[in-house]
């Protein structure tokens, strides 16, 4: 079985929906191709929840049946009053922080290619980048030494990908890392593309979510999707939800609320505020050389092992 990867730019493109695990299709952008950056998500990081949600608990058992009328018993109308004003539901609340809204249509058009994954649902690399304004960015690295990234790009796997963010003027958002995560920092109201860059000679598919949601499809982001395709040396630029084969909605960030995440879940906002990528490989492709024990064998050399040289 082969799978086929979609890209912007081309004239044909394969009909919507997720792919089988075994037939991932990989969209091919129009726009140049990019990276991500590496490390598995943790409990805290859902960038790709699960697609099947439990259930809805079950509405509590109404009030035990009070006798007679507000008429029969003095004080009743006041006292049942005074209970629906107690148990009248708060308000809800606006989060503080960014989100990213359903934005203005843009052209980006794509076309479909064949991309068969070497291992169909296993990422070989995973990489999150958590969004925030200054402020809200400044309190979740609260207590935590963090250092400036450079040129706000992210490596990934060893720096053999590179992920990061663009605004609407072409120049990378900053960030910063703390505790092991990547942050970057945007301005409600300002529009941004999702830059991913490729520093192998493979071809690579990369499933790409924007709080919890598949950028593709609109919904539940998972390693089942069809994803899109970076090409070898090459940059992928994402500008927004796809809309159609040759329309996106763009990426603007705004409020919590606002958020297309908020609402196409009903006011659901747990997972605004994370990006994620999955990177996979290609069947008969040379495996991914850089992997996380190859980068910590590097790390661990040591410079000085011995004394005096020795024959080979």
């Amino acid at each position: 079985m082969f799978s086929s990867a979609v890209g912007c730019g081309g004239s044909t493109y394969t009909g919507g929906g997720s792919a089988a695990p075994s037939e991932a299709r990989a969209v091919e952008s129009s726009t140049p191709a990019g990276t991500a950056s590496a490390g598995q998500f943790g409990s805290d990081s859902a960038a790709f929840p699960a697609a099947d949600e439990a259930a809805p608990a079950a509405p509590p058992p109404p009030p035990a049946a009070v006798q007679g009328t507000a008429s029969q018993r003095p004080g009743a109308f006041e006292a049942e009053a005074k209970r629906a004003e107690v148990m009248q539901p708060e308000p809800p609340q606006n989060r503080p922080g960014l989100g990213t809204e359903w934005g203005e249509t843009r052209s980006s058009s794509i076309t479909t290619v064949a991309f068969q994954r070497a291992e169909p649902t296993s990422p070989f690399s995973m990489a999150s980048l958590f969004y925030n304004d200054e402020e809200g960015a400044r309190a979740m690295a609260n207590a935590v030494g963090f250092r400036r990234t450079s040129g706000g790009v992210t490596p990934v796997a060893g720096g053999a990908l590179l992920v990061g963010l663009r605004d609407e003027n072409g120049a990378f958002l900053n960030g910063f890392v703390a505790s092991d995560k990547n942050y970057i920092v945007g301005e409600a109201g300002r529009r941004y593309t999702i830059v991913i860059r490729n520093r192998t000679p493979n071809r690579i598919e990369c499933v790409v979510s924007v709080d919890g949601l598949d950028v593709i499809d609109g919904r539940a982001a998972g390693f089942s999707k069809r994803g899109y395709l970076v090409q070898p040396h090459g940059e992928l630029e994402i500008d927004g939800f796809r809309q159609s084969v040759d329309a996106v909605a763009a990426f603007r960030f705004g409020s919590v609320r606002g958020s297309y995440a908020a609402k196409k879940s009903g006011g659901d906002s747990r997972n605004v505020g994370v990006i994620g990528f999955a990177f996979f490989h290609e069947r008969g492709t040379n495996p991914f050389p850089w992997t996380n024990d190859e980068v910590n064998k590097r790390h661990d050399a040591n410079p000085f092992p011995g004394q005096f040289a020795t024959p080979p």
